[in-house]
């Protein structure tokens, strides 16, 4: 019996912060900004649980070529709306020197409900992601698939890093956003489930205690999709360079085509607990591409420039597949040139160097990240 492929369909999710031109501050979204946006992309676009983000989402693409037009489209539109109103939107994890404190909340049920159960520690959430879903319509095939895909997690988190910053210091990590999302429950590596049937009853026991009201509360780095038949990827900070963010979406692509690929064959990615996923899991948050991933085949700490290089090699006949060779060939320069994390450190060094203040010099970062938002559009 011929077995059918999954569609892989993509579809790319991306947070976004909200500043004043002049001042560089957070900026609250007015009433009119959301109204302009919705005119223009319908529900592609909704407020985020802080007055200050705004999120998109893509249509369900067939391939990465589609998925940057309209990720394209996307950004212009909401720059070009944000712009009427002195503002201009950053795709990074946390703004460099903006204070949760003084963030409001949007007034909506669901967040109204987030805010009542969650309570400071959801306040602490001024940070933005970005997901990606790759579509299998098979459930079992999903949850067959969630741990091996896992392994590759790290290595995600580690070329999207772009959050070295928080409330105007260095914090020493290149994903500081993991940090504060790890607060809330239900959050971290995903669980393994021998069907999905059993992530169904697992969910359910939540459910039915009434604890949440579906599995869209469940925050894990990957999960299966609660309102698509997809594996929605978590793990990422947002980038700012939309090149990046598609390099990346077609690695999570091509992942899930190569371990689909293996599974056809009788075979599959070696299991490796969450414990030793988690180490790197740590790398990636702490040192993003610098410091290297563990290999845990080799038994040895390999720089990230040889694991992506290793990477592309082993997906060379998904992305030709998927026509996504050269966005995965990028990835190497993502990999030796740096993350968004490492440029905005140079940005701040740099100034600071130049006889900066350190309040100009963060200024200066959010310069830079307004620029690299629109690169390219």
């Amino acid at each position: 019996m011929a077995v059918t492929q999954p569609s892989f369909s993509l579809g790319i999710e991306e947070e976004y912060l909200l500043v004043d031109r002049d001042s560089l501050e957070l900026a609250t979204a007015p009433p009119e900004l959301m109204e302009d946006c919705t005119t223009e992309l319908a529900d592609q676009v909704s407020p985020e649980f802080l007055q200050c983000q705004i999120e998109i989402g893509t249509r369900k693409c067939a391939t990465i070529a589609e998925a940057r037009d309209d990720l394209k489209r996307l950004r212009s539109a909401v720059s070009r709306c944000a712009a009427r109103y002195n503002l201009a939107p950053i795709a990074t994890a946390c703004h460099p020197f903006a204070d949760w404190k003084d963030q409001h909340h949007t007034d909506r049920a669901r967040y109204n409900t987030l805010r009542d159960d969650l309570g400071g520690v959801v306040r602490r959430m001024l940070i933005c992601g970005m997901h990606v879903h790759v579509g299998i319509d098979n459930d079992d095939l999903r949850a067959d698939l969630l741990p091996q895909l896992s392994y590759f997690l790290p290595h995600l988190l580690a070329l999207s890093a772009s959050s070295p910053f928080w409330q105007g210091q260095d914090t020493g990590l290149s994903s500081y956003r993991l940090s504060v999302f790890d607060n809330l429950p239900r959050t971290g590596l995903p669980p393994t489930f021998e069907s999905f049937a059993e992530y169904e009853r697992t969910v359910d026991a939540l459910v039915d205690l009434g604890v949440i009201e579906d599995s869209t509360k469940i925050w894990w780095d990957l999960r299966p999709s609660h309102r698509f038949p997809t594996l929605e990827t978590r793990i990422c900070d947002v980038t700012p360079r939309i090149e990046d963010t598609l390099s990346i979406a077609a690695a999570n692509q091509a992942l899930l085509r190569m371990l689909w690929r293996m599974r056809v064959r009788n075979l599959r990615w070696r299991h490796y607990g969450r414990f030793l996923i988690a180490e790197n899991r740590w790398r990636a948050q702490r040192y993003g591409v610098n410091e290297g991933l563990i290999d845990f085949g080799a038994h040895q700490i390999t720089p990230m420039p040889d694991l992506v290089n290793e990477l592309i090699a082993l997906l060379e006949k998904d992305a030709h597949a998927l026509g996504s060779t050269a966005e995965l060939e990028r990835l190497s320069e993502i990999a030796t040139q740096g993350t968004s994390a490492d440029r905005q450190r140079a940005v701040y060094t740099g100034n600071r160097e130049s006889g900066a203040s350190h309040n100009a010099a963060m200024r200066s970062v959010v310069e830079h990240l307004i620029d690299e938002f629109h690169e390219g559009l």
